[in-house]
């Protein structure tokens, strides 16, 4: 089977088992999904979301939160982890946001990785949710899953982002990586995968292979 019928078919598959994935994490203006990528970092988007509900009610604007002190920042997000450096990066991109992009997130991934705390996945989530432009976010669902049904060899982030964008869809890569998730989440999880209940297996009558062999 060529590379481009199997893409083909996982991707039909997964849109059928998730047609309205979308990113867990809630916001409401685009820095606020920025800030609460940043925040995922070692950490569930279900904290997360629990975390930046505190957070934007106390700083409810751009300007509030280049404004207040890392240790500010730091005491509405103790519980995600690592708080002391997200919370330094929060408030030095926000203040970068203000000087260098007059408020608003710039549109590129370059310029996007220019801020602080901020690398490739988050940039590529921004570019794909906010603007609407194709990317890829390599998380470790779409790094574990791509490897396992033969998408790509490469386990660090960059190159499998460069695999996956020679073979899917530019239309359809961000959604993709967005059912990735919830589709590692009921099936495919990194232990106790759940192969015999595998929609990709079922639905196409074994013609996509996986390296697992769980009986």
């Amino acid at each position: 089977m060529k590379i481009s019928e199997k893409v083909t078919i996982i991707i039909s598959t997964l849109e059928k088992q998730y047609p309205n994935a979308k990113c867990s994490l809630e916001y409401n203006k685009p820095y606020e999904l920025l800030f609460a990528t940043v925040l995922s970092a070692q950490c569930t988007d279900k904290r997360v979301n629990i975390v930046t509900k505190e957070l934007f009610e106390k700083f409810p604007t751009l300007e509030s939160i280049a404004d207040a002190t890392p240790e500010e920042i730091g005491e509405c997000i103790k519980s995600c982890g690592l708080y002391k450096s997200k919370a330094k990066n929060i408030v030095a991109a926000a203040k970068m946001l203000i000087e260098d992009f007059n408020g608003e997130l710039p549109d590129s991934i370059e310029k996007l990785t220019t801020l602080p705390g901020v690398g490739r996945k988050t940039a590529n989530l921004i570019m794909g949710d906010i603007f609407h432009k194709p990317a890829v976010v390599t998380d470790t669902h779409c790094i574990r899953i791509c490897n396992r049904l033969g998408l790509t060899k490469n386990s660090e982030p960059y190159k499998v982002e460069c695999d996956l964008r020679k073979i899917l869809p530019h239309d359809k890569s961000s959604d993709f990586c967005h059912r990735l998730v919830l589709f590692g989440r009921e099936y495919c999880s990194a232990r106790n995968p759940k192969c015999e209940e595998c929609p990709i297996k079922l639905n196409n009558e074994g013609k996509i292979k996986c390296i697992i062999t769980h009986k």
